[in-house]
């Protein structure tokens, strides 16, 4: 199965339980392609959990889900040593983190030491427990979420752990007919708390999925897409907006995702345009606003999006 039957097919399951959200389904699906993991912002019931759970689903991957909270320790993620008096010695007890799609809702409400847990789990792709490295499952993807308006009792993301992102993907409000085809299968008894009741059918399988990733990796990027990417990358260390730009991993992972997205539009070549699309997602965490900036009320897609378009794009 090519990658764009396998897109094609995983779009049509998840399309039993989500409604709209077409570029958030795409962008996700890109990271799957890409091996990254993705943050998701969005005020509550846009279907952020909803989303991560079909693809799950699709993909048949283990799913687990942590609802981050202020006292939730490392522990609570990763898993603990625990005593076995039977046999008299430490047993590994796992945490949700072994699974192959971990959902961290509202990873902002936890502690900076618990949110530092799955760094080495993102980076690595595995845990240290008792100063014993544990292999996580392959694959393993994070998707975590974010409520962009409250923010008392929050922990806002160093900018180290959100580089760790590949995409920060902003969902937004539904259409009006998407809302009413959302309140009619609502109607009709959907529920989002029983998936299983949605039909979604697995379309790809682990193995699956790394075949399709080994046909990513084939896919050509020329000399001048190359220095299309460092021309926005350098851009946003240049700009005055800026107090940080992004660094050299955000190019990796322009690329990363130009060739997912190639990949998905059945090309075995990465063209500007897929660079361009995905400049914002790729760039909108990994860069600082100045103060003076931020005060204006100037926002960072704003910044971002000006510095993409403001590129010669080569042809």
């Amino acid at each position: 199965m090519s990658v764009v039957e396998a897109v094609e097919k995983v779009k049509s399951e998840i399309r039993k339980a989500v409604i709209g959200q077409e570029e958030a389904v795409d962008h996700s699906m890109a990271a799957f392609l890409a091996d990254g993991h993705v943050l998701l912002e969005g005020p509550p019931g846009l279907a952020k959990t909803l989303l991560v759970r079909s693809l799950a689903r699709a993909f048949d991957l283990p799913f687990a889900r942590v609802q981050f909270t202020p006292d939730m320790m490392p522990s609570d993620v990763t898993g603990t040593l625990v005593f076995d008096p039977k046999e008299l010695d430490f047993k590994l007890r796992r945490g949700p983190v072994f699974t192959g799609v971990l959902l961290g809702d509202e990873i902002n409400r936890t502690p900076p030491k618990t949110q530092a847990a799955l760094l080495e789990a993102m980076e690595e792709r595995q845990v240290t427990i008792g100063g014993e490295a544990h292999k996580l499952p392959y694959p393993f993807l994070v998707f975590a979420t974010q409520n962009p308006i409250e923010f008392e009792g929050t922990y806002p993301l160093p900018e180290a752990q959100q580089d760790r992102f590949l995409l920060k993907i902003v969902l937004s409000y539904p259409t009006r007919d998407q809302e009413i085809q959302v309140y009619r299968r609502f109607h009709e008894g959907f529920r989002s708390q029983r998936l299983e009741e949605s039909g979604i059918e697995p379309v790809v399988d682990a193995d699956g999925l790394a075949r399709l990733r080994k046909e990513v990796d084939s896919v050509t990027v020329e000399d001048k897409v190359f220095d299309y990417v460092h021309q926005i990358v350098s851009a946003t260390r240049a700009s005055h907006d800026i107090l940080v730009g992004a660094s050299p991993r955000a190019g990796l992972s322009l690329v990363s995702c130009g060739k997912a997205v190639a990949a998905i539009r059945g090309r075995d070549f990465v063209i500007p345009d897929d660079i361009k699309e995905l400049a914002v997602p790729v760039l909108r965490h990994r860069v600082v606003l100045r103060p003076e900036t931020d005060i204006e009320g100037i926002l960072v897609d704003e910044v971002v999006g000006a510095l993409v378009e403001a590129q010669p794009v080569p042809r």
